[in-house]
């Protein structure tokens, strides 16, 4: 198990957004999290990587990791062991698509020059990006910047991706290519966990399916086609 949560309670400040959350993540598996705007997505996925702290937990665990134990100096390591994606993108847009990836390798102990070129066009090759390797942010789509930015989190060879609306500001058709790009990435062992508010999707490309409503966190794959989806969507 990748992550394990058992009764956990998420807050913002002194606002209780999650309660008794039970969510599990397993290699390999293909997970959204929808909900409307506030219903606690964002904030749950915080807690993964330690941005947010969970306020009780009869269990709550991360790539082996205690979360309620967690010391500071130990979240930059299992972090490195996570993707995290964001709706911005959120490249450094001063330097070249091969000096973004080049600077995260540094960052998490790659030295070798050779090493480091080589895994850039790996992870380049992987999400079609190859002959954008020395364009600059601004130079490329929002598309583009978004699987250079899936390029960015599979680096480091991932046991879990976490995507915060990784499709929020792209079109339908680009939308369609990032999340089956996301779902070739889980189908070759690294989970993915996704909040989203593009609910059609769901029937495009099929996963595990978490819903966050009036404080709660519910497994609602066997029947999320059937729910309102205009009421999922609003707000969004």
């Amino acid at each position: 198990m990748l992550i394990d949560y058992k009764k956990v309670k998420i807050c913002q400040e002194d606002l209780c957004v999650l309660d008794e959350v039970d969510f599990h993540v397993d290699e390999g598996e293909f997970i959204y999290i929808i909900g409307k705007v506030g219903s606690g997505k964002s904030s749950l996925l915080k807690t993964i990587y330690c941005e947010l702290d969970i306020e009780e937990a009869e269990e709550a665990t991360a790539l082996a990791q205690d979360l309620m134990k967690i010391r500071r100096k130990d979240i930059p390591a299992l972090r490195k062991e996570m993707g995290i994606i964001f709706q911005d993108f959120q490249l450094l847009h001063d330097r070249t698509v091969f000096k973004n990836l080049e600077f995260v390798l540094r960052a998490t102990g790659w030295k070798k020059k050779e090493e480091i070129k080589q895994r850039i066009e790996e992870v380049l090759e992987a999400v079609g990006m190859t002959d954008k390797m020395d364009k600059m942010p601004h130079e490329l789509s929002g598309g583009e910047q978004q699987r250079i930015a899936i390029a960015r989190a599979i680096l480091n060879s991932p046991k879990v991706i976490i995507a915060d609306e990784p499709t929020g500001n792209l079109d339908p058709e680009t939308a369609t290519l990032i999340v089956n790009l996301l779902k070739n990435i889980s189908m070759s062992g690294t989970a993915v966990v996704m909040t989203t508010h593009n609910i059609p999707m769901l029937d495009q490309v099929p996963g595990i399916v978490y819903r966050c409503k009036d404080g709660r966190m519910a497994d609602v794959t066997a029947d999320y086609n059937k729910m309102d989806l205009s009421e999922d969507a609003e707000g969004e």
